[in-house]
Formats: structure tokens, sequence, C-alpha cells
């Protein structure tokens, strides 16, 4: 945690190019398109930081006045962020429509000099430090893994009483988004042990702690053409083949993602800031906190050798200490499509990719990688609540030393 809070120009500042949350240079609940205006332009290889602003305190369920929402929990002025605060008062790009509408802040885009379609963005995680010593973490009615689901209905698996936020709280029949009977839980950090930690409590007079692991849970390039900043093909929740809301907690400082390019400059964008999240960001949301992010962006082109050859045309990551190919259950709906959220969708183009990287960049064969990953490999659920659901697979670089 740094020493003080991190408000815009405030700290350490660690890129060759530094970009603010401004409410000109974001879009709120929507990514950038195939066609959308830069708000800042680098050159392959250079690093840049961004001023990540978390949703969290300044949607419309929480009262959409930062000030306000987090002096109710004891936090003061002086540590609620500026930008937070511009944000929910001067938003004017889009109308909002909360029950439309993503929740995120996303920053950008920002066009890379070289980039052209074909190629692979290669995002590198320098730094990611919270610019406040809090966070929150929601639960919101028809969201996260035990929704009610339109119309009433029950998903398979669970009952009625098993709904949560249970069935007797939810109000969105009412219009008024702050009478949804969502919940939020405000999360301190305080200093632990082994680093800082979020607290919540536990019960019995326990407090719960956990360690930060803080990420950007959106890191794309865009994907999609429109001509309108709210079109349904752009919003901010499903990922997609451009990466975006992909929520993959491997994603921390030291890790690696490769994007394909589909547009001229890449068009990088990022948002969603978390200061810890457990796989599968079961409640809706990760421990959601503005998050002071500085990548190196570098353009890879075809036949470099300098990207995992399925990243040209699928995301993949890599961490220090393993690889990590990605699945998702629909990362190309077409607008106005039902949603597949199939996880076993979302698993098989996991494995199907795994087994591309182990063949075509290790030289494996085919079957033999496929008996490997079941013995050694692990798939693990990224996340069941962003409409389209991910899976990652985590395969040990140690096994392959020479």
């Amino acid at each position: 945690m740094p020493h003080e809070i991190l408000q815009p120009g405030v700290g350490p500042i660690h890129g060759d190019h530094y970009l603010q949350s401004l409410p000109d240079q974001i879009t709120w609940g929507y990514v950038p398109s195939l066609t959308a205006q830069p708000v800042l332009r680098m050159r392959s290889g250079e690093t840049v930081t961004v001023d990540g602003v978390s949703h969290e305190g300044i949607l419309e369920d929480q009262g959409r006045d930062p000030a306000a929402y987090f002096s109710s929990k004891g936090v003061p002025a002086d540590q609620v962020l500026k930008d937070a605060i511009a944000i929910a008062a001067g938003y004017s790009r889009t109308q909002r429509d909360f029950n439309v509408d993503g929740p995120h802040v996303v920053t950008g885009p920002i066009y890379v000099d070289g980039a052209a379609p074909g190629d692979v963005l290669k995002v590198e995680m320098l730094s990611f430090m919270p610019r406040v010593p809090y966070g929150v973490i929601s639960s919101r009615h028809g969201k996260g893994a035990l929704p009610r689901l339109a119309g009433g209905s029950v998903p398979a698996g669970i009952t009625l009483d098993e709904i949560m936020p249970p069935v007797g709280t939810d109000g969105r029949s009412t219009g008024i988004p702050t009478q949804y009977g969502n919940v939020s839980i405000f999360t301190p950090v305080k200093s632990g042990s082994g680093g800082a930690v979020g607290t919540m409590p536990g019960g019995a007079g326990r407090e719960v702690r956990f360690p930060l692991r803080p990420f950007m849970g959106i890191t794309g390039v865009a994907f999609s053409a429109s001509t309108t900043l709210t079109d349904p093909a752009l919003n901010s929740i499903p990922p997609n083949l451009g990466g975006g809301n992909v929520d993959i907690n491997l994603l921390t400082v030291g890790s690696t993602f490769y994007l394909p390019v589909y547009a001229d400059g890449a068009l990088f964008y990022t948002g969603d800031p978390h200061m810890a999240m457990g796989s599968g960001e079961v409640a809706l949301t990760a421990m959601e906190g503005s998050v002071r992010a500085t990548f190196r962006l570098t353009v890879c082109k075809p036949g470099s050798g300098d990207a995992p050859s399925v990243a040209f045309h699928y995301p993949f990551a890599e961490t220090r200490d393993a690889w990590v190919p990605i699945g998702l259950s629909d990362p190309g709906s077409s607008p106005g499509a039902a949603r597949n959220s199939d996880l076993n969708i979302a698993m098989r183009r996991a494995v199907v990719n795994a087994l591309d990287f182990l063949q075509n960049d290790r030289g494996m064969d085919r079957a033999v990688a496929y008996a490997y990953l079941s013995a050694a490999a692990d798939f693990e659920v990224s996340q069941v609540v962003d409409r389209t659901t991910g899976v990652h697979g985590v395969i040990q670089k140690s096994h392959f030393a020479d």
C-alpha cells in the first residue's frame, strides 16, 4: 500500500505516460469500438500509468455520490478520490441506465503505434498500487452465481430459498436503484503480518483477513464495430476475443496478457480495478477498489515468435511460473443474441487452446499433450458472473524445464 491517498497526479507514477480517468477520457459501462478516438498515443514498448477508478461507491444503487457514500462508512473526505467524485457528478458522454449499462469505469482507448489487425498486443503488468485503503464487495439481485432469473424463475441446482441476496429483499420492481435491495460490503484495508489485507466481520466477534492481490479486471483492445457509444456489443460486462472483462486473478504484477489486435493502433483500454478476487467471483464483484496500474504495451508481429501462436486469434496469458490458456463461453456473440453462459463451452475452449499451444509452440504430440493436461495441469473457473463465463488453464513452466 502507498503511504498516501493516490489522488490524481499525487504519488508515484511509474510509466512513460500518465492517463487519468477524467470524465471525457472514460466510458462508463461500455468499452471502446474499432473506430473510437484515442485519448493517448504511445510507441510500442513504452509504458503507461493509468489511474483506475472503481465503480463501487459511485453507482446509482449506492446513491451516485461517493463523498456521501464513503462518508457513511467512516471514510474521511480527503480519502475519497476526486476523480471518482467528478465522474459521478459530471459524466455526460452517455445517458446512464443502471438497468442496462455495464457498471465499469473504462479508461482509454490508447493508440499504440505500429499495431495493425492481425498483430498481438503484449500487455505486461508492471505495478498495481491501491489508491485508497478500502474497497467494496457487492451482491446484486439477478446477478452472481445464485441469481433470481428473469420472470422470477430459479436456476437449476438451487431452490428459491438459496438465491442471494434473499428474494424477500428484491426491490427491482420499484425501478429505483437505491431500493433494489442490493448488498454492498465495505471492506477496509489493514496491515497484516505479510502485508496489506482486506478485512470484514467473521462472526462471533472475529474478523476475516485475506491478502490483497491487486489487478485490473478489464484489460482489452477494441473488438466490436459500432457507431454509438452505448451499442450492446460494447457493454463492459461480457469479455470477448479482444479481452475486456476477463476477470482472471492471475493477471497480477509480473504477468503478461496477449491480445489479438483488430484495429489500427490496437486501441487498448482498462478498468474494473480489483484489490482481491477469488476464482469464480461468485457474489458478482471482487473486492473492488481504485488502483493505479502501470503497463508496458508492445506490438508483436506474426512470425516474430514474440507471442504464443494462440494469441493471434484468442486471448492468452502467462505468469512468471505458468502459461495460462483461456476459454470463454461466448466470446463473439452478435448484438441482441442470447448470450451463452455455459461453463462447459468455456472449459472445452480452454483445453483446445492449451492443446494448440503445447502442440504448436512446445512441439508436443497432441495426444500426449491431452494426457499431460489431464495429469498435471489445472483448469480453474475465472468467473461465472459476466454473462460470458470463463475458464483458464494453468500449465506450470517448471514441467518443461530443460
